[in-house]
């Protein structure tokens, strides 16, 4: 089969044009039923990058959307959030119903959602990671996007994008709030992978030929669970108050303890066997995290 070009919109009225849509209201931001996108064209299973963020509320039974590398099955309902130049791409045979939230970044320069944005870490969360929202929580999002199309379809004037912005900063603020109440109530499952995250770190700490390599990063622990690296460290923080590199850090000064208490190993030595390539980057931790230096814990140990 021959590889598809990855297609590029730097514009939200160039995405509406090769989707046959009609042309947004605003250039800079757009509320689409996804019916008439998936219905209008048969470009979709084309992969493409988009140049703005992107929110929708779908529900499936016919099909699947595709993120990054893997695909998310929408037949229970669930929100996804990708923030500009994600790979996206679609099976063309799906049949979505829900609506799709398009804004360009130009629409929030200079608010201050233009950098607290980024704090809103589902933006880079994978499909499969997809905010399943309660009857009520339904609610409250459809709500919002019936108050976006409501502005949409009101004369543009001086205060159109104070209110557009004000609005989006809700949906994403009970976003956050309704994947905090996910993280809690999957909390069984989510603790499954804390064990699955600890015995990951366990294993490669104990592993001399991957401490050759250096530290367990944040990437390679999400590998290790199938999980997209924000979404492991917000789940983890959910769990335990600590995000991935934390816990990383915290198995670390564990074993760094366990050396220095049983063995009569310099602390050179041991930085090395824990994959630090210099010794002092090692000292320089432990005392950060202990308020000893690795001697003075050897000899407060003694």
């Amino acid at each position: 089969m021959e590889k598809k070009e990855p297609l590029r919109f730097s514009s939200i009225s160039a995405l509406h044009d090769m989707l046959q849509l009609p042309k947004p209201v605003h250039p800079l931001i757009s509320l689409t039923d996804n019916t008439k996108i998936v219905n209008n064209t048969g470009y979709l299973h084309h992969p493409f990058f988009l140049e703005f963020y992107k929110i929708s509320y779908k529900y499936s039974t016919t099909g699947r959307m595709g993120y990054g590398q893997g695909y998310y099955d929408f037949n229970d309902g669930g929100m996804i959030f990708t923030s500009p130049n994600q790979l996206l791409f679609t099976d063309d045979r799906a049949e979505y119903f829900g609506c799709t939230l398009l804004f360009h970044p130009d629409l929030i320069r200079h608010y201050p959602l233009e950098k607290t944005i980024k704090k809103y870490g589902f933006f880079s969360y994978d499909t499969n990671e997809a905010l399943h929202l309660s009857d009520k929580e339904k609610k409250v999002v459809l709500g919002l996007f019936d108050n976006i199309e409501g502005e949409l379809n009101t004369a543009i004037d001086d205060i159109s994008q104070d209110v557009l912005v004000s609005y989006i900063e809700v949906l994403l603020n009970y976003s956050n709030r309704f994947y905090k109440r996910q993280f809690i109530t999957r909390k069984v499952v989510n603790n499954d992978v804390l064990s699955k995250v600890e015995h990951a770190l366990d294993t490669y700490f104990n592993d001399a030929q991957s401490l050759m390599n250096g530290l367990p990063s944040v990437e390679y622990l999400a590998g290790q669970v199938n999980l997209s690296p924000r979404y492991l460290s917000d789940m983890l923080r959910s769990l335990t108050g600590q995000n991935t590199q934390q816990l990383i850090h915290e198995k670390l000064i564990e074993k760094a303890k366990e050396k220095l208490s049983t063995t009569t190993l310099a602390v050179s030595e041991i930085a090395y066997e824990l994959g630090f390539e210099h010794p002092q980057s090692f000292s320089k931790l432990f005392k950060a995290k202990t308020n000893l230096s690795p001697q003075e814990f050897r000899q407060a140990f003694n």
